[in-house]
């Protein structure tokens, strides 16, 4: 097996691996969780059921069709620019960051196409991504006599996010962390 086909074979089981992962994570959770509530898994670790209209952080660029074509595209670019390094020969750990974007992204595309409209009754292809994974790692009161936010809860760490999201970020990370060894 020429090293070529070791990364098409690698690749190709990693990015199944993590869209199956991701979708079995999120039909689990949609099955035994109730929208908007979690269950503990340990201290600082819940699961979680909600529903994200945006992109990250429930941020919202545009409209929610536009928001999933521009997904869409995004991954294609990403597949082809991936599929170009393959053949290029480029190395494994660069078609490893890669991939776990194009993986992350498609998980999330699968959500903006089909959830809303399977599970909730919405429009297909105008759907929200699930998330599920929140990690509440200090809850408490902010002092009184700070300005504008004294007596008020806070949480540190409140994002409420899925394992496609890991995936993306993971991808971009790992990028960032051996970028000289990458872009030489």
């Amino acid at each position: 097996m020429s090293v070529t086909q070791k990364q098409v074979t690698f690749v190709t089981a990693l990015i199944i691996s993590l869209i199956v992962l991701d979708q079995a994570l999120k039909l689990w959770v949609h099955a035994n969780i109730p929208l908007h509530s979690y269950i503990d898994i340990a201290p600082f670790f819940k699961l979680s059921h909600q529903q994200n209209p945006g992109m990250a952080f429930s941020m919202r660029f545009m409209p929610p069709v536009v928001q999933t074509i521009f997904r869409i595209l995004a991954s294609g670019a990403i597949l082809a620019y991936l599929i170009h390094l393959i053949r290029k020969g480029t190395s494994l750990l660069m078609c490893t960051c890669l991939s776990l974007v194009f993986a992350g992204a498609t998980g999330n595309i699968i959500d903006n196409i089909f959830y809303d409209y399977l599970f909730y009754g919405g429009e297909f292809f105008k759907g929200k991504v699930v998330d599920m994974l929140y990690f509440p790692l200090i809850e408490g009161r902010f002092w009184n006599w700070i300005p504008w936010v004294g007596g008020e809860d806070f949480i540190f760490f409140s994002p409420v996010f899925n394992l496609a999201d890991s995936a993306i970020c993971v991808g971009v990370f790992l990028t960032l962390v051996f970028q000289k060894k990458l872009f030489q």
